[in-house]
Protein backbone atom coordinates (compact mmCIF):
# COMPACT_ATOMS: atom_id res chain seq x y z
CA UNK A 1 0.00 0.00 0.00
CA UNK A 2 1.47 3.44 -1.01
CA UNK A 3 0.50 6.38 1.20
CA UNK A 4 -0.70 9.16 -0.36
CA UNK A 5 -1.60 11.43 2.19
CA UNK A 6 -1.28 12.44 6.07
CA UNK A 7 -3.33 13.30 8.62
CA UNK A 8 -1.91 15.78 11.22
CA UNK A 9 -2.33 16.25 14.76
CA UNK A 10 -2.26 19.35 16.83
CA UNK A 11 -2.46 19.93 20.85
CA UNK A 12 -2.59 23.34 21.81
CA UNK A 13 -4.15 24.59 18.96
CA UNK A 14 -6.86 22.66 20.17
CA UNK A 15 -7.99 25.08 22.82
CA UNK A 16 -7.66 28.14 21.66
CA UNK A 17 -11.39 28.11 21.65
CA UNK A 18 -13.38 30.54 18.81
CA UNK A 19 -9.81 31.55 17.98
CA UNK A 20 -8.96 28.12 16.79
CA UNK A 21 -9.82 28.50 13.06
CA UNK A 22 -6.65 31.13 12.84
CA UNK A 23 -4.49 28.83 13.76
CA UNK A 24 -5.58 26.20 12.28
CA UNK A 25 -5.63 28.55 9.06
CA UNK A 26 -1.90 29.75 9.85
CA UNK A 27 -1.27 26.07 10.68
CA UNK A 28 -2.36 24.94 6.75
CA UNK A 29 -0.07 28.32 5.20
CA UNK A 30 2.68 26.91 6.93
CA UNK A 31 2.50 23.07 6.06
CA UNK A 32 2.11 24.14 2.38
CA UNK A 33 5.05 26.40 2.61
CA UNK A 34 6.90 23.29 3.79
CA UNK A 35 5.51 21.15 0.93
CA UNK A 36 6.12 23.52 -1.97
CA UNK A 37 9.24 21.98 -3.47
CA UNK A 38 8.29 18.40 -2.52
CA UNK A 39 5.30 17.92 -4.69
CA UNK A 40 1.81 19.31 -5.11
CA UNK A 41 -0.51 19.00 -1.82
CA UNK A 42 -3.99 19.64 -1.44
CA UNK A 43 -4.28 20.87 2.15
CA UNK A 44 -7.38 21.29 4.29
CA UNK A 45 -8.71 20.83 7.69
CA UNK A 46 -11.96 19.04 8.53
CA UNK A 47 -13.77 18.78 11.61
CA UNK A 48 -10.25 18.78 14.37
CA UNK A 49 -7.97 17.45 11.57
CA UNK A 50 -5.66 18.89 9.49
CA UNK A 51 -4.88 17.15 5.72
CA UNK A 52 -2.29 16.82 3.63
CA UNK A 53 -3.38 14.83 0.38
CA UNK A 54 -0.76 14.15 -2.48
CA UNK A 55 -2.00 15.57 -5.76
CA UNK A 56 1.65 14.47 -7.55
CA UNK A 57 4.42 12.15 -7.20
CA UNK A 58 6.44 12.78 -4.18
CA UNK A 59 9.04 11.32 -2.21
CA UNK A 60 7.89 10.35 1.08
CA UNK A 61 10.52 11.02 3.55
CA UNK A 62 10.67 13.96 2.59
CA UNK A 63 7.01 15.03 2.82
CA UNK A 64 7.58 13.48 6.27
CA UNK A 65 11.23 16.05 7.10
CA UNK A 66 9.56 18.73 6.27
CA UNK A 67 6.56 18.24 8.12
CA UNK A 68 9.09 17.83 10.25
CA UNK A 69 9.72 21.42 10.60
CA UNK A 70 6.34 22.65 10.66
CA UNK A 71 5.72 24.11 14.53
CA UNK A 72 2.06 23.31 16.24
CA UNK A 73 2.33 19.92 14.58
CA UNK A 74 2.69 17.33 17.50
CA UNK A 75 1.62 14.00 14.97
CA UNK A 76 2.22 12.78 11.49
CA UNK A 77 0.08 10.03 10.28
CA UNK A 78 0.54 8.64 7.08
CA UNK A 79 -3.14 7.58 6.14
CA UNK A 80 -4.90 5.13 3.76
CA UNK A 81 -8.13 6.85 2.39
CA UNK A 82 -11.02 4.85 1.69
CA UNK A 83 -14.22 6.25 -0.26
CA UNK A 84 -15.81 2.75 -0.02
CA UNK A 85 -17.38 2.52 4.02
CA UNK A 86 -18.82 -0.75 3.63
CA UNK A 87 -17.47 -2.56 6.27
CA UNK A 88 -16.33 -6.23 4.31
CA UNK A 89 -14.10 -3.67 2.27
CA UNK A 90 -12.71 -2.02 4.85
CA UNK A 91 -11.85 -5.41 6.81
CA UNK A 92 -10.21 -6.89 2.91
CA UNK A 93 -8.25 -3.25 3.35
CA UNK A 94 -7.36 -3.15 6.64
CA UNK A 95 -6.18 -6.73 6.37
CA UNK A 96 -3.81 -6.14 3.67
CA UNK A 97 -2.69 -2.93 5.54
CA UNK A 98 -1.68 -4.88 8.46
CA UNK A 99 -0.14 -7.86 6.38
CA UNK A 100 2.13 -5.33 4.57
CA UNK A 101 2.85 -2.77 7.67
CA UNK A 102 3.77 -5.38 9.67
CA UNK A 103 5.51 -8.62 8.10
CA UNK A 104 6.44 -9.91 11.95
CA UNK A 105 2.65 -10.78 13.19
CA UNK A 106 4.43 -12.00 16.62
CA UNK A 107 2.76 -8.18 17.76
CA UNK A 108 -0.04 -6.88 20.25
CA UNK A 109 -2.80 -4.87 18.46
CA UNK A 110 -5.91 -2.76 19.10
CA UNK A 111 -8.21 -1.22 17.00
CA UNK A 112 -9.19 1.80 17.64
CA UNK A 113 -12.52 2.99 15.52
CA UNK A 114 -14.04 6.61 15.66
CA UNK A 115 -17.19 7.29 14.10
CA UNK A 116 -17.41 10.90 12.95
CA UNK A 117 -20.35 10.08 10.86
CA UNK A 118 -22.92 9.56 13.01
CA UNK A 119 -24.86 8.33 10.15
CA UNK A 120 -22.62 5.14 10.03
CA UNK A 121 -24.90 1.98 11.11
CA UNK A 122 -22.42 0.59 13.46
CA UNK A 123 -20.39 2.59 16.79
CA UNK A 124 -17.44 2.95 17.44
CA UNK A 125 -17.19 0.15 20.13
CA UNK A 126 -18.98 -1.99 17.36
CA UNK A 127 -16.65 -1.46 14.90
CA UNK A 128 -13.66 -1.47 16.79
CA UNK A 129 -14.39 -5.30 18.12
CA UNK A 130 -15.85 -6.52 14.84
CA UNK A 131 -12.34 -4.86 12.89
CA UNK A 132 -10.08 -6.41 15.42
CA UNK A 133 -12.11 -9.73 15.47
CA UNK A 134 -11.75 -10.03 11.23
CA UNK A 135 -7.79 -9.08 12.06
CA UNK A 136 -7.85 -12.47 14.37
CA UNK A 137 -9.42 -14.58 11.84
CA UNK A 138 -7.06 -13.71 9.19
CA UNK A 139 -3.45 -13.79 11.18
CA UNK A 140 -4.12 -15.32 14.60
CA UNK A 141 -0.20 -14.73 15.32
CA UNK A 142 -1.16 -11.29 16.32
CA UNK A 143 -2.64 -10.74 19.56
CA UNK A 144 -4.92 -8.15 21.04
CA UNK A 145 -4.05 -5.76 23.83
CA UNK A 146 -6.34 -2.99 24.56
CA UNK A 147 -4.07 -1.39 27.13
CA UNK A 148 -0.25 -1.21 25.82
CA UNK A 149 -0.22 -2.57 22.32
CA UNK A 150 2.84 -2.49 20.05
CA UNK A 151 0.15 -1.33 16.99
CA UNK A 152 -2.80 0.83 17.37
CA UNK A 153 -4.41 0.81 14.10
CA UNK A 154 -7.05 3.69 13.93
CA UNK A 155 -9.63 4.18 11.90
CA UNK A 156 -11.65 7.26 11.37
CA UNK A 157 -15.30 7.42 9.76
CA UNK A 158 -15.59 10.90 8.44
CA UNK A 159 -16.71 11.94 4.94
CA UNK A 160 -13.86 9.37 3.91
CA UNK A 161 -12.28 6.58 5.78
CA UNK A 162 -8.78 7.48 7.26
CA UNK A 163 -6.55 4.09 8.01
CA UNK A 164 -3.17 4.94 9.77
CA UNK A 165 -1.15 2.91 12.52
CA UNK A 166 2.19 5.25 12.84
CA UNK A 167 2.50 8.47 15.02
CA UNK A 168 5.52 10.09 13.85
CA UNK A 169 6.66 13.21 16.32
CA UNK A 170 6.03 16.88 15.24
CA UNK A 171 7.68 18.93 16.60
CA UNK A 172 5.08 20.50 18.82
CA UNK A 173 4.46 24.52 19.87
CA UNK A 174 2.42 26.87 17.84
CA UNK A 175 2.44 27.99 13.65
CA UNK A 176 4.76 30.54 12.80
CA UNK A 177 3.07 34.05 12.90
CA UNK A 178 0.26 33.49 15.27
CA UNK A 179 2.28 35.33 18.11
CA UNK A 180 3.76 38.55 16.48
CA UNK A 181 7.41 39.18 15.21
CA UNK A 182 10.67 39.54 17.13
CA UNK A 183 14.57 40.54 16.22
CA UNK A 184 17.15 37.70 16.78
CA UNK A 185 20.83 38.88 17.86
CA UNK A 186 22.51 36.22 15.55
CA UNK A 187 25.83 35.38 15.89
CA UNK A 188 27.91 32.30 14.56
CA UNK A 189 27.95 30.51 18.02
CA UNK A 190 25.69 27.71 18.69
CA UNK A 191 23.54 29.24 21.21
CA UNK A 192 21.67 32.40 19.14
CA UNK A 193 20.73 29.75 16.16
CA UNK A 194 18.85 27.81 19.06
CA UNK A 195 17.44 30.52 20.63
CA UNK A 196 15.70 31.42 16.92
CA UNK A 197 14.59 28.66 16.75
CA UNK A 198 12.64 27.90 20.21
CA UNK A 199 11.08 31.64 19.87
CA UNK A 200 9.65 30.71 16.58
CA UNK A 201 8.35 28.12 17.79
CA UNK A 202 6.19 30.00 20.02
CA UNK A 203 4.69 31.22 16.77
CA UNK A 204 6.77 34.31 16.57
CA UNK A 205 8.04 35.14 13.24
CA UNK A 206 11.59 36.42 13.64
CA UNK A 207 14.17 39.08 11.34
CA UNK A 208 17.91 38.71 12.45
CA UNK A 209 20.62 41.18 13.29
CA UNK A 210 24.81 40.03 12.61
CA UNK A 211 27.41 42.52 13.68
CA UNK A 212 30.38 42.40 11.15
CA UNK A 213 33.42 43.72 11.68
CA UNK A 214 35.53 43.76 8.53
CA UNK A 215 38.72 43.38 8.25
CA UNK A 216 38.72 41.65 11.63
CA UNK A 217 36.25 38.86 10.35
CA UNK A 218 36.34 37.55 7.22
CA UNK A 219 33.73 36.82 3.97
CA UNK A 220 33.91 33.36 5.21
CA UNK A 221 32.31 34.04 8.81
CA UNK A 222 29.45 36.44 7.44
CA UNK A 223 28.67 33.47 5.12
CA UNK A 224 28.86 31.24 8.14
CA UNK A 225 26.21 33.43 9.43
CA UNK A 226 23.95 33.41 6.54
CA UNK A 227 23.94 29.23 6.23
CA UNK A 228 22.79 29.33 9.61
CA UNK A 229 20.10 31.56 8.94
CA UNK A 230 18.86 29.13 6.26
CA UNK A 231 18.98 26.64 9.12
CA UNK A 232 16.84 28.26 11.05
CA UNK A 233 14.50 29.43 8.43
CA UNK A 234 13.46 25.72 7.37
CA UNK A 235 11.68 26.13 11.04
CA UNK A 236 10.73 29.50 11.25
CA UNK A 237 10.40 30.83 7.40
CA UNK A 238 11.89 33.55 5.51
CA UNK A 239 13.96 36.04 7.57
CA UNK A 240 15.25 39.48 6.27
CA UNK A 241 19.39 39.21 8.04
CA UNK A 242 20.59 42.70 8.98
CA UNK A 243 24.35 42.80 8.05
CA UNK A 244 25.74 45.53 10.85
CA UNK A 245 28.84 47.08 10.29
CA UNK A 246 30.47 47.14 13.33
CA UNK A 247 34.17 47.58 12.99
CA UNK A 248 34.24 51.55 13.58
CA UNK A 249 32.64 51.08 16.68
CA UNK A 250 34.20 48.47 18.08
CA UNK A 251 37.54 50.22 17.15
CA UNK A 252 36.76 53.42 18.72
CA UNK A 253 35.34 51.59 22.17
CA UNK A 254 38.59 49.83 22.13
CA UNK A 255 40.65 52.92 21.76
CA UNK A 256 38.69 55.26 24.36
CA UNK A 257 37.11 52.62 27.01
CA UNK A 258 38.88 50.37 29.16
CA UNK A 259 39.55 47.05 28.24
CA UNK A 260 37.84 45.13 31.15
CA UNK A 261 34.57 46.70 29.81
CA UNK A 262 34.87 46.25 26.42
CA UNK A 263 32.45 43.38 26.65
CA UNK A 264 29.81 44.73 28.39
CA UNK A 265 30.13 48.56 26.67
CA UNK A 266 30.05 46.77 22.80
CA UNK A 267 27.30 44.21 23.53
CA UNK A 268 25.12 47.26 25.03
CA UNK A 269 25.71 49.13 21.53
CA UNK A 270 24.73 46.11 19.56
CA UNK A 271 21.40 46.01 21.47
CA UNK A 272 20.59 49.41 20.92
CA UNK A 273 21.37 48.79 17.14
CA UNK A 274 19.15 45.57 17.12
CA UNK A 275 16.42 47.54 18.55
CA UNK A 276 16.31 50.43 16.14
CA UNK A 277 15.55 47.54 13.49
CA UNK A 278 13.36 45.88 15.78
CA UNK A 279 11.17 48.58 15.67
CA UNK A 280 11.97 49.90 11.97
CA UNK A 281 10.43 46.27 11.03
CA UNK A 282 7.73 45.44 13.27
CA UNK A 283 9.39 43.26 16.10
CA UNK A 284 8.46 43.27 19.24
CA UNK A 285 11.02 42.33 21.04
CA UNK A 286 14.56 41.48 20.99
CA UNK A 287 16.29 37.79 20.87
CA UNK A 288 19.71 36.52 21.98
CA UNK A 289 21.18 33.17 23.19
CA UNK A 290 22.64 34.42 26.56
CA UNK A 291 22.49 31.80 29.12
CA UNK A 292 23.22 32.81 32.80
CA UNK A 293 26.77 32.61 33.65
CA UNK A 294 28.06 30.88 30.42
CA UNK A 295 30.80 33.40 29.57
CA UNK A 296 31.77 36.55 31.87
CA UNK A 297 29.23 38.98 29.55
CA UNK A 298 26.35 36.69 30.79
CA UNK A 299 26.42 36.90 34.90
CA UNK A 300 23.70 38.22 35.74
CA UNK A 301 25.12 41.61 36.86
CA UNK A 302 26.27 42.04 32.95
CA UNK A 303 22.93 41.29 31.51
CA UNK A 304 21.14 43.43 33.95
CA UNK A 305 23.69 46.48 32.10
CA UNK A 306 23.22 45.08 28.73
CA UNK A 307 19.29 45.19 29.33
CA UNK A 308 19.60 49.08 30.60
CA UNK A 309 19.67 50.36 26.79
CA UNK A 310 16.63 48.29 25.70
CA UNK A 311 12.86 49.80 25.87
CA UNK A 312 11.30 46.51 24.50
CA UNK A 313 11.47 43.31 26.01
CA UNK A 314 14.63 40.68 25.36
CA UNK A 315 14.08 37.30 24.98
CA UNK A 316 16.54 34.73 26.38
CA UNK A 317 15.27 31.23 25.84
CA UNK A 318 18.47 29.61 26.77
CA UNK A 319 18.75 31.57 29.70
CA UNK A 320 18.37 28.88 32.19
CA UNK A 321 20.37 26.28 29.87
CA UNK A 322 23.66 24.68 30.08
CA UNK A 323 25.61 24.08 27.31
CA UNK A 324 25.08 20.68 26.54
CA UNK A 325 21.56 21.11 26.42
CA UNK A 326 21.62 23.97 24.13
CA UNK A 327 24.13 21.59 21.70
CA UNK A 328 21.09 18.79 21.68
CA UNK A 329 18.93 21.26 20.30
CA UNK A 330 21.44 22.66 18.12
CA UNK A 331 22.46 19.18 16.79
CA UNK A 332 18.80 18.23 16.74
CA UNK A 333 18.00 21.43 14.00
CA UNK A 334 21.12 20.77 12.49
CA UNK A 335 22.95 23.96 13.27
CA UNK A 336 25.62 22.34 15.43
CA UNK A 337 28.19 21.84 12.96
CA UNK A 338 27.69 25.25 10.81
CA UNK A 339 28.04 26.87 14.21
CA UNK A 340 31.45 25.19 15.39
CA UNK A 341 33.38 26.29 12.24
CA UNK A 342 36.44 28.27 13.06
CA UNK A 343 35.28 31.48 11.80
CA UNK A 344 35.38 33.96 14.79
CA UNK A 345 32.76 36.66 15.17
CA UNK A 346 33.30 40.27 16.41
CA UNK A 347 32.39 39.48 19.96
CA UNK A 348 35.15 36.95 20.08
CA UNK A 349 38.04 38.83 17.79
CA UNK A 350 37.47 41.87 20.84
CA UNK A 351 37.45 40.34 23.66
CA UNK A 352 39.17 41.13 26.49
CA UNK A 353 41.60 38.95 28.54
CA UNK A 354 40.33 39.58 32.12
CA UNK A 355 36.57 40.62 31.24
CA UNK A 356 34.84 42.14 34.24
CA UNK A 357 32.16 39.68 35.63
CA UNK A 358 30.13 41.94 37.99
CA UNK A 359 29.51 45.45 36.14
CA UNK A 360 28.49 48.57 37.93
CA UNK A 361 25.99 50.37 35.31
CA UNK A 362 27.17 54.24 36.98
CA UNK A 363 31.10 52.81 36.05
CA UNK A 364 30.11 51.58 32.18
CA UNK A 365 27.96 54.68 31.67
CA UNK A 366 30.69 56.93 33.12
CA UNK A 367 33.29 55.09 30.73
CA UNK A 368 30.91 55.47 27.83
CA UNK A 369 31.22 59.32 28.00
CA UNK A 370 34.53 58.65 26.33
CA UNK A 371 32.06 58.46 23.13
CA UNK A 372 30.13 60.89 23.52
CA UNK A 373 31.79 63.00 20.65
CA UNK A 374 32.01 60.44 17.89
CA UNK A 375 29.19 57.56 19.06
CA UNK A 376 26.02 59.04 17.42
CA UNK A 377 28.18 59.46 14.02
CA UNK A 378 28.89 55.85 14.20
CA UNK A 379 25.99 54.51 14.99
CA UNK A 380 24.09 56.48 12.35
CA UNK A 381 27.04 55.48 9.88
CA UNK A 382 26.19 51.55 10.70
CA UNK A 383 22.84 51.84 10.45
CA UNK A 384 22.28 53.64 6.84
CA UNK A 385 24.92 51.02 5.17
CA UNK A 386 23.25 47.98 6.81
CA UNK A 387 23.03 44.87 4.21
CA UNK A 388 19.83 43.18 4.22
CA UNK A 389 20.18 39.92 3.50
CA UNK A 390 16.59 38.02 2.82
CA UNK A 391 16.79 34.19 3.63
CA UNK A 392 14.76 31.49 2.78
CA UNK A 393 15.00 27.78 3.64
Amino acid sequence: MEFKAFLIKYAEIGIKGKNRYMFEDALIRQMKFALRDVGDFAVHKQLGRVFAEAKSDFDFEEAVEALKRVFGITGICPVIIEEDKEFDHLAEVCCQFMDEQYPDKNKTFKVYGRRADKRYPMNSMEFSAEMGSRILDKFPEFKVDVHHPDILLTIEIRDRVYIYSDVIKGPGGMPVGTNGKAMLCLSGGIDSPVAGYMIAKRGVRIDATYFHAPPYTSERAKQKVVDLAKKVAKYAGPIHLHVVNFTDIQLAIYEKCPHDELTIIMRRYMMKIAEHFAKEGGSLALITGESIGQVASQTIHNLAITNEVCTIPVFRPCIGMDKQEIVDIAEQIDTYETSIQPFEDCCTIFVAKHPVTKGNLKVIKHSEEALNDIIDDLMKKAIDTVEVIRIDA
